[in-house]
């Protein structure tokens, strides 16, 4: 089990959660959904913890969660990018100083909201080292890709209506672009936020299970052995 903090970054204090390994391993951010920093997310933290790395899930909204799915539309559209942007500053920051993490880079992983947030902190932060976008969409949010200095491995939904087909191939374009190495997958007959266990209407054990080994593959291949 880890543990709430406190990130030091200019003026405004930041909540995090931190779980920590039995001994240091590589650095991995792990970003929200829409509903907030949530019993799910916390949960995904421990769970790379238990694999050997060192996870930080920072809190976007302030301490704010919802279960209710115009709330947490709500709550995102009301993210301010530039916030948005010192949240995954002070997470960088904080995770690659912290004793616990090897090396000098980190990963970061997003789903939904949290995906798009994962790509805009490739963008932004030169201490991210692996990107994972779990379908990530938020219509305000325009990662840099140019500036992306990170491989980035994408998993999608067959049927979905937030990050669907067309946005996958217009995300493979603009890396392609920038000749970012990169590589999706995309799992049939699932659903968006297949990945949440919480959410039994559309969670797809298999290609949860899947595409999380094939991310831990990724990030031991991208920050070394955990």
């Amino acid at each position: 089990m880890g543990t709430m903090i406190t990130l030091s970054h200019g003026d405004t204090p930041i909540q995090g959660y931190l779980a920590s390994p039995d001994k240091s391993g590589p650095g991995v951010i792990v970003i929200q959904e829409w509903w907030g920093l949530v019993g799910h997310i916390t949960a995904v933290a421990d769970r790379f913890a238990a694999a050997g790395f060192n996870a930080l899930a920072p809190d976007f909204y302030g301490g704010q969660t919802t279960a209710e799915p115009d709330e947490a539309g709500s709550l995102m559209m009301a993210l301010k990018v530039p916030e948005a942007a010192e949240v995954i500053r002070a997470a960088a920051e904080r995770l690659a100083a912290d004793p616990m993490t090897l090396g000098e880079k980190v990963g970061v992983v997003g789903f939904c909201m949290g995906g798009k947030l994962a790509l805009f902190a490739a963008g932004i932060s030169a201490q991210i080292g692996a990107c994972v976008d779990y379908y990530g969409i938020h219509p305000n949010v325009h990662p840099d890709f140019g500036n992306f200095q990170c491989p980035v491995l994408g998993f999608f939904a067959e049927h979905d209506d937030y990050a669907g087909a067309e946005a996958v191939a217009a995300l493979d374009r603009s890396l392609k672009e920038v000749g970012i190495d990169h590589e999706f997958h995309t799992y049939p007959g699932t659903c968006h936020a297949f990945f949440n266990s919480d959410r039994p209407a559309v969670y797809n054990h298999e290609a949860a299970e899947d595409s999380w080994g094939k991310m831990l593959a990724f990030f031991r291949d991208n920050l070394g052995e955990a």
